[in-house]
């Protein structure tokens, strides 16, 4: 196990009606905040209405900034970046899903930046530059991205198709929401995207070559024998909160840092690919990694990394027959399964994506080298991946 330093500074305030919490969670960092929504959805199940009424009851001045998009515009980020400047304003409350948060990260930075964060950051990846934002907080209804609980934040630029990244300690929320039924109103499509989303961002710090981290390894296959049990539940009973609530602990566990702690490497190329597609054509990120994933599995798989899928196949789906290779195909062919079961399409051409932008694509993806930690894998396996999933 490699040495690691384990520090998260958000406080979560998990459980049924913990927004009465908020006003006075919000006035222990600011009094003066730019309150982040997306469409209308907040207002429809009277979250926005709760959320006003504490904010109010603590005297603390906020300024509306709606319309978030699901793969949220580097344009909203300037625009909530100049309202912080103009009005003085210290703290970001992100009140939606990840797409939400992220964008409310992307303000914070760019509010005490001078410089323009696309280029300085999310495109030339000067981290370092990160050296003071506004204070960030969130109340979450969407479990799959993590992103309240941990420093990442990913932007789209749709003018330049791209879809990048940004990842800072400051970056943290001071404290995040987590009140499982504000998930229930979530359709059955966002919730199957989710379910993959948070299985994806486990299969990226579970999937390496190398063969230390026992005890990492074995929480994240109890984090993925959770969303196996419980995704199909809230899938088909939107309203059970047990399924709800373990669903969204598991999403804010799987990304705030803990499962990768001690491991060497972890992968990522799915998520490198899947911004890609994104990018290009705006779909839903957790429908492309559903489509993506099982077809990188298939690829890489080689006697390097047997170990792996084998351990994954043994702990996580229960396969104990067979020789090795068998273990290793019949798990990815249930993850397969998995993902159809919740109606997400196995080619990219269901949801009209065509190979004519594929090499750009590819291109991208590797632009600074070689990526993987499970495989190194160069612009022709990128290219390889995509054309295999069409």
């Amino acid at each position: 196990m490699e040495n690691f330093i384990y520090d998260i500074p958000t406080r979560i305030l998990f459980g049924m009606n913990q927004v009465e919490n908020l006003g006075k969670e919000t006035k222990k960092h600011a009094t003066r905040i730019l309150l982040l929504y997306g469409k209308n959805s907040i207002k429809k199940n009277g979250l926005y209405d709760r959320v006003i009424d504490q904010l109010n009851k603590e005297n603390i001045y906020f300024v509306e900034l709606s319309g978030v998009d699901p793969n949220p515009r580097i344009e909203t980020v300037r625009k909530g970046a100049e309202l912080c400047k103009k009005e003085n304003l210290e703290l970001i409350l992100a009140v939606g899903g990840g797409s939400t948060i992220d964008c409310a990260k992307g303000i914070a930075v760019q509010a005490k930046y001078s410089g323009d964060v696309w280029n300085d950051l999310y495109m030339d990846k000067k981290f370092n530059l990160i050296t003071d934002t506004l204070s960030i907080a969130s109340v979450l209804t969407l479990a799959a991205t993590g992103s309240e609980m941990n420093g990442n934040s990913v932007i789209s630029n749709m003018e330049e198709n791209l879809k990048q990244g940004i990842n800072s300690y400051l970056l943290r929320p001071k404290f995040s929401i987590l009140d499982p039924t504000y998930t229930m109103t979530v359709n059955q499509y966002q919730t199957a995207a989710g379910i993959v989303d948070i299985m994806s961002h486990i299969f990226e710090q579970y999937f390496s070559a190398d063969n230390k981290a026992y005890l990492q390894s074995r929480l994240m296959e109890g984090m993925l024998k959770t969303i196996i049990h419980f995704g199909p539940i809230a899938y088909k009973d939107p309203n059970n909160y047990e399924a709800r609530a373990n669903i969204m602990w598991t999403s804010s566990l799987a990304l705030n840092g803990l499962p990768s702690l001690g491991k060497k490497s972890t992968d990522w190329v799915s998520h490198q690919m899947e911004h890609e597609l994104s990018a290009k054509y705006d779909i839903t990120h957790g429908v492309g990694l559903g489509i993506l994933t099982p077809h990188w599995m298939n690829y890489v798989l080689d006697s390097s990394n047997i170990h792996r899928f084998v351990d994954y196949g043994k702990n996580v789906w229960n396969i104990n027959e067979g020789d090795n290779w068998n273990i290793a195909k019949e798990a990815i062919l249930k993850t397969r399964e998995f993902f159809t079961s919740l109606n997400i399409p196995e080619h990219l051409s269901q949801v009209g994506i065509d190979n004519s932008k594929f090499e750009e694509m590819a291109k991208i993806v590797t632009r600074r080298g070689k990526i993987g930690a499970m495989k190194q894998l160069d612009y022709n396996d990128i290219l390889e991946i995509y054309k295999i999933s069409l």
